[in-house]
Formats: C-alpha cells, sequence, structure tokens
C-alpha cells in the first residue's frame, strides 16, 4: 500500500505539473482585462457581452481566459492518466477529466477517472496479448475501448451523483471558511504552513492545487493567502543575507542576490539551499513564517473579487493590496530574524545537514 500511495502521489504531481502552464496563463488572461476594467470604473465585464468597443474586446479576452480554467480537471485528468500507462491512456483521462467537469465530481472525480483510465490501460497491456501481426491494435483500440468503457460505468453510471454531492458539500463548506474571519485565519494558518514546509515538493502543491481549484468555482480568496505565504520564504533570506551578512557564507550572499527575484515573481524554491543547511530548524521556522503572513494577510482584510495574480506585484489584483505586503513582509522578517538566531549559514551546503533529501524537493514554478 506504501508503494502504491508513493506511485499515485507522483503520478498526481506529473499531471500538476503539465497543468501549470494552463491555469497560471489563463488566470493572467482573466485577472489583465479585469484589472483594466477596474480601473475604468467597470466591476464586471459580463454587461458588454454583446456590445461593441473596447469594453467588449476586454470581455471577449477575460473569456478566453475562464475557457482555459475550466480545463483545469480535463488537461489534471488527461495527463494523470498519461503519467500511469502512457499515450493510450490520456485520450480517455482527457474524457474522465470533462466528465468531471460535466457531472460536478470536480477534482476529486478527475483524479479517479484518471486512474481507473491509466490502471485499466496498464492492466490491459499487461494481460491481453495479441498476435504479433495485431499489436498495432492495442494502443489504438483495445486499450482505449476498455479504460473509455471502464470509466463510463465507474464514473458516469455509479459515482457521478455521490462525487457530485461530495464535492459541492466540500466547496461549500470551503466558501463558508472564507467567508468568515475566525475561520478565514485558520484556512490562512494551514495554508501558509503547507506551502512554506517543502517549497515545491507534495506538500507545497497540494495547498497550491487546492486553491486552484477553487478557483475554478469561483473561490479566489484562498488563493490570495497562497500567492502570499509563495513569497515569503525565499524572499526571507534575501533579507537576512542583507541585515545579519556575517552569519551567511559567501557562497549563499550570493545566492541571496537571486531570491530577490524569486520571491518578488513567487518562486518558493529559491529558499531550499538555505533551507538545507539546517532543515530540521529552518523547514519549522519556515512553516511558521508563512503561517504568521497568510494570517496577517487575512487579518488585515485583503479579498479577491477576481482571479488574483502571483507575486509580490499580485497586490494590484487584490482589494486592500496594502494588507496582502504587509503580510508578506511580516512573514519574511519573521524567517529573516529567527533563523539568523538559531543558524548559522556560514558552512559549506554541500556538507550541511541531510534530512532533507533534495531528490524529494520537485522544483516547478509555482
Amino acid at each position: 500500500m506504501k508503494k502504491f500511495l508513493k506511485e499515485a502521489t507522483g503520478h498526481i504531481m506529473t499531471g500538476i505539473g503539465y497543468m501549470l502552464p494552463l491555469i497560471i496563463g489563463a488566470s493572467l488572461v482573466v485577472a489583465i482585462p479585469k484589472i483594466i476594467a477596474l480601473c475604468m470604473g467597470i466591476t464586471s465585464l459580463d454587461p458588454y457581452a454583446e456590445t461593441q468597443g473596447f469594453e467588449h474586446i476586454l470581455y471577449l479576452i477575460e473569456q478566453v481566459g475562464w475557457t482555459g480554467i475550466g480545463l483545469t480537471n480535463t488537461v489534471l485528468a488527461g495527463f494523470v492518466a498519461y503519467s500511469i500507462a502512457d499515450k493510450p491512456a490520456i485520450g480517455t483521462g482527457l474524457i474522465g477529466g470533462t466528465l468531471a467537469s460535466n457531472t460536478y465530481a470536480g477534482f476529486l472525480g478527475a483524479v479517479i477517472a484518471a486512474f481507473i483510465a491509466g490502471y485499466v490501460v496498464r492492466w490491459a497491456k499487461n494481460h491481453i496479448h495479441l498476435p504479433e501481426s495485431m499489436q498495432q491494435v492495442m494502443p489504438l483500440v483495445i486499450c482505449p475501448f476498455l479504460a473509455t468503457g471502464a470509466v463510463a460505468l465507474i464514473m458516469g453510471v455509479v459515482l457521478a451523483t455521490p462525487l457530485a454531492a461530495i464535492n459541492t458539500a466540500l466547496v461549500e463548506w470551503l466558501r463558508a471558511l472564507c467567508s468568515g474571519s475566525t475561520s478565514q485565519i485558520v484556512l490562512a494558518i494551514v495554508l501558509g504552513a503547507m506551502i512554506a514546509s517543502d517549497m515545491g515538493g507534495p506538500i507545497n502543491k497540494s495547498a497550491w492545487m487546492a486553491g486552484n481549484v477553487l478557483m475554478t468555482e469561483g473561490i479566489y480568496q484562498p488563493n490570495v493567502l497562497i500567492n502570499c505565504a509563495i513569497c515569503i520564504p525565499p524572499l526571507a533570506y534575501a533579507i537576512a543575507t542583507v541585515i545579519r551578512k556575517a552569519r551567511f557564507s559567501d557562497e549563499l550572499r550570493e545566492g541571496g542576490k537571486g531570491c530577490w527575484v524569486m520571491g518578488f515573481i513567487g518562486i518558493t524554491e529559491g529558499a531550499i539551499p538555505f533551507t538545507l543547511v539546517k532543515p530540521t530548524r529552518l523547514i519549522p521556522i519556515n512553516m511558521i513564517g508563512g503561517a504568521l503572513g497568510a494570517a496577517v494577510t487575512s487579518l488585515l482584510g485583503a479579498t479577491a473579487e477576481i482571479p488574483p495574480v502571483g507575486g509580490i506585484y499580485g497586490f494590484i489584483s487584490i482589494s486592500n493590496g496594502w494588507a496582502y505586503l504587509v503580510g508578506i513582509l511580516v512573514g519574511a522578517l519573521f524567517i529573516a530574524i529567527v533563523s539568523t538566531i538559531f543558524v548559522d549559514f556560514n558552512v559549506n551546503t554541500d556538507e550541511s545537514e541531510t534530512d532533507v533529501d533534495v531528490d524529494d524537493i520537485e522544483i516547478s514554478f509555482e
């Protein structure tokens, strides 16, 4: 079971990796017309759907972005299935992801459909043996037919209604969390800590994925908190190398220069070389800093009426954007100060503590 869970996590992470460019590109294409419209005093572009002029052009561009966001489950399921069983499974995975969206089974339904598609194809490859002259039939006909049939029966007939009910209940629960001030702070602490825990690894990506799944449901607030926490670790170590230079080796001081850029853009992986110096101490400090920054952002009232843009510059897409910036700064200063109190970074990172295996940290752009 442990081996299967590890393998399953790898397949899901592969699907998320392929989905990253889709969700980032689509979110920006939604956000930019929205921001331009807000500068013009327009809170919604929907009334301009049937009109002419510049506002109508903004509406059309925005709709392209929403189309991309609507493909999240489709692309995720397709590439999870592809990760499991290669090309013969990808078509059925795409079908399963689309079915999950159409039946309101959501992210959970997309993942289940992908696993059905992938493992049915894998089973067929291992157990159905045709004459050599008919080998081309397997990937083109037999595998897609069996996998699509299984998805149709299991997802379309058996699980569609219960998964839709589970997904709807979960979304409504999370929507309620976002609407309550106390519960939203709790959510901020959890998401902020997850984002800063393994900096691009499975925990980080799970939180990031949850935010983007909710965004497809029109719930934007979790992404405000997530985007805040993403910037904090790299920015923290960039600040630390300036305010406590004596605590860092020449190599890490040089690395701190790159962290300014990574913090500004929102790439948590920039903090990895620093964290690996003493992970048993620095991972908890990073998590507290991420949670603190996200909580401050929530407490000060940063909200999103449109899909929020990542990075420090994302404050332009957020109401009370100053609160977003303050949250990032508070979390980063906490890590910068506390980390240099408990850890001396004047070490060769090649000889540093190895509690965290670098191979377990997936390097990818947020």
